[in-house]
């Protein structure tokens, strides 16, 4: 098996947060901000069938894994499970503020459907993939505040909370991938990473960009001025995804871990800040 860079001593620890499920909510929660608004509604959508899925892609390689990724396994299976019980709920206050869901959880479940369909092996990569892209997304939530700011301090914790366990088992995936192709040569690895991530990439920012205007079609916001605000919120300001481009950028790296870029002083600060009343 290659070496991987997690932490020996890291612990992958499930905390058990649950938002008010009947707290008035605006619309617009984020600030009173559309854009920024759809786009977090929109990846809260995606996350219980793909979570789901995130399960099923590692848990399958679990069987002969060593203990101690054993132990991670299952974990990072108990933090999951808590994430997408969080995003349903909170999807229920989306519906409850006049969205209509029902389009955008069927567009969901029909791309993860065409990836359910690929080998064990090519589902465990795309969910590696997957994985650091929500863990490159966690990193900015937690390191950079303004993204959340004007945001209810319930929703706020659900985002924070679900960053900090993101970022603590972002390297699971990964090791598990490690064991899963360890008869591989590390070109081989690497090659299939590289492809994992670049179709990934395809599909992840597709279903952003589609459920989003799902969403602001809702609104009454559509065509350029759907485009525009969109690209404005996710790559000038606050400019979302401009501040995940190193980090997306690094998995392409032949020597790439997740765990080379050690946050847990922001898990630490993050988690702080968690328990302090609103």
């Amino acid at each position: 098996m290659a070496k991987s860079a997690t932490p020996a001593d890291l612990q992958i620890k499930p905390r058990d947060l649950h938002i008010d499920r009947e707290a008035p909510t605006p619309r617009w929660w984020l600030n009173g901000d559309p854009f920024g608004t759809a786009v977090m509604n929109a990846l809260s959508l995606t996350f219980p069938d793909g979570e789901r899925f995130f399960i099923q892609s590692v848990k399958r390689f679990a069987k002969d894994a060593p203990p101690a990724l054993a132990a991670d396994i299952r974990a990072f299976t108990v933090q999951e499970g808590a994430h997408t019980r969080e995003h349903m709920a909170f999807n229920a206050i989306t519906e409850r503020a006049g969205y209509d869901t029902a389009e955008i959880e069927a567009y969901v479940t029909a791309r993860l459907d065409i990836a359910r369909a690929r080998p064990a092996l090519a589902q465990l990569a795309a969910t590696m993939a997957l994985e650091h892209f929500t863990a490159a997304f966690a990193h900015r939530l937690l390191a950079d505040p303004e993204l959340l700011k004007g945001s209810p301090h319930d929703l706020a914790r659900l985002w924070r909370w679900h960053s900090i366990e993101e970022i603590e088992h972002k390297g699971v995936a990964y090791d598990v991938f490690l064991h899963a192709t360890r008869d591989l040569s590390p070109l081989k690895r690497w090659r299939i990473r590289r492809w994992a991530m670049f179709l990934t990439t395809l599909l992840f920012t597709r279903t952003v960009r589609e459920t989003t205007f799902m969403l602001l079609k809702q609104d009454g916001i559509v065509g350029w001025r759907a485009r525009l605000g969109l690209f404005r919120w996710l790559w000038l300001r606050p400019g979302l995804y401009r501040r995940m481009i190193g980090d997306y950028l690094a998995f392409y790296k032949p020597d790439f871990h997740p765990w080379q870029v050690d946050d847990r002083d922001l898990i630490a600060d993050a988690e702080a800040a968690l328990a302090q009343p609103a």
